[in-house]
């Protein structure tokens, strides 16, 4: 059995000379604590040293990869024949078994021998020193590293970045060059403007034009179709336009020549883009198309950055801004951002974009993660995905059509028909009323009643139907009821009026109270005002003077209580006189 052990400087094979000690893999790494008993294991046999260290770099690479290099496969084809071969890689041991027939094993004895050849490789290879093998080894990783980041999917992501980014700058680009034509070219022909609604066309038809004076000599078969054409030739001959001088059409035709350039530069960057999205990420590509997907790729900043982030974060990646805004306003939180523009969410319904775009984000993330970090490069896995989000679809439209007609299943319920049912949601079966003849009112004479009415007698006739004891006593007994009925009628008559006029004559009296109280209060102020003028004045005054002034106030203050006193009494009596009213209606 021979070893293939991979150096900086080139490929070893190695004679394993007692495979018995394979056997004992926990014991295998004692064979190689020296280099004598390493030696009694394995021997070198062959060496195939590298030229430079380009030829080093390819070798790594395609070892990385699992592919063997053209010069290990002559090493190989040389020094192989008809033994097997102990590899430590077992993609590479496939390799060579499909190309060049060799038998390969790789097992776990084989990685123990593989580090215990690295450990004694200096002492198993003639003329490799150490010194020399620590440089080799740091100048191969060194280069190696340089390429794998030159070459690395991030690097490439950045062409894909680059690309929507100039997509979007060129759409805006013509947007505002085509505006420009048509508000340059509407003053000569203004009604072309409604005519031809598309930009590329609207340019190549003035390029080809120029003036309105010769649109009806030229042929616009290759532009416009030919009811457009014939609009055009017709409204060119009573158009309401100015003259224009040939340098401004001149200029007019070059700006044309601008829009048409940038529009087939777009679409070769298109399909660059849509070829680079296809070989990066087909996945990602077949379930939400070239022009989300790279937008996504951009606002993530790199496909392995975007296969880190969370299916909810890729639904309303790109609506960041209205996501702040409803958490710091508690409002409801966006449904989808960059990925609304998703053909998916196009074909859903209002009421499930919602759901399709969550189903989706989630799909998407997946997406992106087998595109970033998988090893295959086809779409299979995207297009199986979006055949189960379209069924999906399918699903819920389905089950909104069936509760249409009248199941939850998707299929219309076939329902016995009865007369007895209530239209609507959430009726109860109640029997059909049927015509009682009972219930009519019969008139004496004109139809024979029933006996079941003749049975039941009326309450409201109760006192006739009761026989009398005696013609005599019966006129007396009713003549008395009546009387002590009108009697007790006349009580309540009476004691509703008492209370009535008691009513009226407590509002009368806190009425006719209330004013008066407001006059004593109104007296009082006055009163004390002029008191206290009097008394500034009395200041001002000498003594004799005020001794006069002071008697007055006296005399004054007197007749007051004498009036007070005189209106206390009346008052009294006034009350005393309206009780004495109502007792005496009461007693009548």
């Amino acid at each position: 059995m021979l070893v293939l052990f991979e150096t900086p400087a080139g490929f070893a094979l190695f004679k394993v000379l007692d495979e018995g000690k394979l056997s004992k893999v926990e014991d295998l790494w004692k064979e190689f604590a020296t280099s004598e008993s390493a030696r009694q294991v394995v021997k070198l046999k062959a060496f195939s040293k590298f030229e430079n260290t380009t030829d080093a770099l390819s070798a790594a690479t395609l070892l990385i990869d699992g592919k063997p290099s053209k010069g290990l496969r002559k090493f190989l084809r040389a020094h192989c024949d008809g033994e097997t071969l102990a590899v430590a890689d077992s993609k590479l041991g496939n390799a060579i078994k499909e190309k060049l027939k060799i038998d390969c094993l790789h097992n776990n004895a084989v990685m123990e021998l593989m580090r215990g050849l690295r450990n004694q490789l200096t002492e198993l290879i003639s003329g490799l020193a150490v010194q020399d093998l620590a440089p080799m080894s740091l100048g191969l990783s060194h280069s190696l590293s340089r390429y794998k980041l030159k070459f690395s999917p991030d690097k490439v992501d950045t062409m894909i970045i680059q690309a929507i980014g100039l997509l979007d700058d060129l759409d805006k680009e013509l947007n505002t060059y085509a505006m420009r034509v048509r508000e340059w070219y509407g003053w000569h022909f203004p009604e072309l403007g409604k005519i031809i609604q598309d930009n590329i066309q609207y340019a190549k038809a003035v390029k080809l034009m120029g003036s309105r004076v010769n649109a009806a000599n030229l042929d616009f078969s290759e532009i416009l179709s030919e009811e457009v054409e014939t609009e055009l030739k017709v409204s060119a001959e009573i158009s309401m336009g100015t003259e224009v001088s040939d340098l401004d059409l001149a200029n007019i035709r070059d700006l044309c020549d601008q829009v048409l350039a940038l529009s087939e530069y777009r679409a070769q960057l298109y399909d660059y883009l849509r070829s680079r999205m296809n070989t990066i990420a087909p996945n990602l590509t077949a379930l939400v198309g070239e022009l989300v997907g790279a937008r996504l790729i951009a606002h993530g900043g790199s496909l392995l950055n975007l296969a880190k982030q969370p299916g909810s974060t890729v639904q309303i990646l790109g609506a960041e801004k209205a996501l702040f805004r409803a958490l710091k306003t508690k409002h409801a939180t966006p449904k989808y951002g960059l990925i609304f523009h998703a053909s998916l969410i196009g074909q859903a319904a209002p009421r499930f974009k919602g759901k399709i775009s969550r189903s989706l984000a989630a799909k998407t993330a997946l997406a992106v993660r087998y595109d970033a970090l998988g090893d295959s490069q086809d779409n299979s896995m995207g297009l199986e995905n979006r055949a189960k989000l379209e069924a999906r679809l399918r699903v819920l439209e389905g089950r909104e059509l069936g509760r249409s007609a009248g199941s939850s299943k998707g299929k219309p319920k076939i329902e016995v028909y009865d007369k007895d049912r209530k239209q609507g949601a959430g009726a109860l079966i109640t029997p059909a009323k049927t015509y009682n003849p009972a219930s009519d009112l019969v008139l004496g004479g004109t139809t024979e009643p029933s006996g079941e009415q003749e049975g039941a007698p009326s309450k409201k006739r109760k006192h006739e139907d009761v026989e009398p004891t005696s013609a005599g006593e019966a006129p007396v007994r009713e003549g008395e009821d009546e009387e002590k009925k009108e009697k007790k009628k006349k009580k309540k008559k009476v004691e509703v009026e008492s209370t009535k006029l008691e009513n009226n004559d407590q509002v009368a009296v806190a009425a006719a109270e209330e004013p008066e109280k407001k006059k004593k209060k109104k007296k009082r102020k006055t009163e004390a005002q002029a008191s206290e003028l009097e008394n500034q004045d009395q200041t001002d005054l000498p003594e004799a003077d005020q001794v006069p002034d002071m008697k007055e106030k006296k005399k004054k203050k007197k007749k007051k209580k004498h009036a007070e006193a005189h209106e206390e009494p009346e008052a009294q009596t006034q009350s005393k006189k309206k009780e004495k009213k109502k007792k005496e209606k009461k007693h009548e």
